[in-house]
Order: C-alpha cells, then sequence, then structure tokens
C-alpha cells in the first residue's frame, strides 16, 4: 500500500496524523476514559501518563516512517474524539481504533473506518481487516455496518485486558476487482 495523506475530512470528522504536539491532549482524553477504554485495551489500564504519551507518539512517527502503521487522531470539531491506525499487513491492511467515552454511539468510529478503508483500496491494498474481542460488540458493529465479513476467530495476543475473552473475531473486506471495460 501507498503512504496515506497525514490528514482526512468528512464533514465535521478529521482524522490527521499524530504529532508530539498532541501529547497534553491525549493524554487528558485517555485519562478521563481509562474505565472505559480499560475493559478491552491493555495499555489503558492502571492509569495513562504523559510518558504513555510520548511513547506513544514517538512509535508512532517510528511506525509512519518504517511504512508499518500509519495512526490518526481522530477529531470532531476541535474536540479529540479517539483514534484510528492502518497498520500494514501481507496484501493489505489491519484498522484498530478507540474512542473516547463521550464520544460512543454517534456513528463516527464508523465514518472513520468506512474512509481509511475507501482510502486503503484506492492506495492499493487488497484487503481490510479489523479484530476485535467477540465481547466487544461496539466494535464489532463497525465492520458489519460496513459491508465486511466475519471470516473467523482466532487466539487474542496477551496480556489480555479484563473483559477480554481470549478470543478475536476476525473481519475482512476485500478490494474489488476493477469491471470490465465495455465491449465495443
Amino acid at each position: 500500500m501507498e503512504t496515506p495523506a497525514e490528514a482526512y475530512r468528512d464533514g465535521d470528522l478529521t482524522l490527521t496524523r499524530w504529532h508530539p504536539g498532541d501529547r497534553p491532549v491525549l493524554t487528558a482524553v485517555v485519562s478521563g476514559s481509562l474505565d472505559h477504554l480499560g475493559a478491552f485495551l491493555i495499555w489503558a489500564i492502571g492509569g495513562y501518563t504523559d510518558d504513555d504519551s510520548a511513547e506513544f507518539l514517538r512509535l508512532t512517527t517510528k511506525r509512519w516512517e518504517d511504512d508499518e502503521a500509519y495512526e490518526f487522531a481522530l477529531t470532531l470539531g476541535t474536540e479529540l474524539a479517539g483514534g484510528v491506525g492502518v497498520m500494514t499487513r501481507d496484501g493489505g491492511v489491519e484498522i484498530g481504533y478507540w474512542l473516547a467515552r463521550g464520544f460512543v454511539g454517534r456513528g463516527l468510529m464508523t465514518r472513520a473506518v468506512g474512509l481509511l478503508t475507501e482510502e486503503a483500496f484506492r492506495l492499493g491494498a487488497g484487503y481490510v481487516e479489523i479484530k476485535h474481542d467477540e465481547l466487544n460488540v461496539r466494535s464489532g458493529a463497525v465492520p458489519a455496518r460496513l459491508g465486511f465479513t466475519k471470516i473467523r476467530s482466532e487466539p487474542a495476543e496477551k496480556p489480555l485486558a479484563p473483559s477480554c475473552t481470549g478470543t478475536n473475531h476476525v473481519w475482512r473486506l476485500a478490494r474489488r476487482p476493477c469491471s470490465a471495460p465495455a465491449a465495443p
């Protein structure tokens, strides 16, 4: 897949590449949603500090430069609502995401993932996958709304967050082949 743009917009929703200057707001937003995020995300257990944000932002820069992952801040208007990442895989990509507590249930992640899915296909990805714990029903609703197909269940990587069962559902959407040119 080719490298994506550093920003995308869909109305009041914006996806922007993370930058070191995002540290204070990232720390505040994640810290304000720890009990919500920590149920399914191991990195959100036990607090989230400025050092955690700085390390995450350092890693996002490295992964972007190495073409391993392209991670974005998701904002609604001027408020940080969450994050979404596109991780390169052999022949395709995997998309992962999180939303702060106050932004759940508004369709924001469906919009963001739809936008990045279209962009991944435009940039050459052959498929897009999404993985989530089998009990994380909200995360599973995103690929279902976007026409992905649940293709398998698989063991999750450890360590696990408290609400995780250890089984991930894997959803996939394959790039549709270009239609054949019309006959003369």
